[in-house]
């Protein structure tokens, strides 16, 4: 049974996506651009969950791809290609977050993290939250990023961009309490 990937009307069969990324080991430009052409979209909307800038996000992202390029050879056919590449792409996310976002060595954190978003985010479009989220003060979108839509925990988070546990609980409880009051604001929070 062949399983397929099918991305804005680019279809590949895993025959195919084998042939492409054994090209791509032969480092083949063709290979490597029918690559980048099927998963662009997908890493793309992972970096500007981040980086919303077009420019900036795909900066990002060529490096993710120059990466998993210069990688490919050791993903072996063993497990999901995407998930494999993700997991590169999001490492260029995690790198650029560090070498450009300034932290506070006096930042700590005394505050539980609480749950703030369920009620009001069910009655929002995801377009609308994505908005709030992309105009949250940096530091605080990219945990919330990585807290919400990629699934690590505090201590993942930390070590990815370089900051203690407790600074990372406080961005989030920051990036919420800001989604919260913005939220409330535009009058998108359910009634009672």
């Amino acid at each position: 049974m062949s399983i397929s990937l099918a991305y804005y009307n680019v279809l590949t069969s895993t025959n195919e996506l084998e042939a492409l990324i054994t090209g791509c080991v032969r480092n083949e430009r063709g290979a490597q651009a029918k690559l980048y052409e099927l998963f662009y979209p997908k890493m793309m909307g992972m970096v500007r969950r981040y980086f919303p800038a077009t420019e900036l996000a795909e900066e990002i992202l060529n490096n993710g791809f120059l990466r998993a390029f210069q990688k490919i050879e050791s993903y072996g056919f063993k497990g999901s290609f995407e998930g494999w590449l993700r997991k590169i792409v999001f490492h260029s996310v995690s790198d650029f977050a560090k070498s450009q976002v300034k932290y506070s060595d006096n930042v700590l954190l005394v505050e539980k993290d609480e749950f703030v978003l369920k009620d009001a985010a069910s009655n929002m479009y995801y377009d609308d939250l994505m908005k709030l989220v992309h105009n949250l003060p940096e530091t605080a979108r990219i945990v919330f990023n990585m807290y919400v839509f990629e699934d690590l925990s505090h201590k993942e988070i930390s070590k990815n961009i370089g900051i203690s546990e407790g600074t990372s609980k406080w961005y989030l409880s920051e990036a919420r309490k800001i989604l919260k009051e913005k939220i409330q604001k535009q009058g998108l929070h359910l009634k009672k």
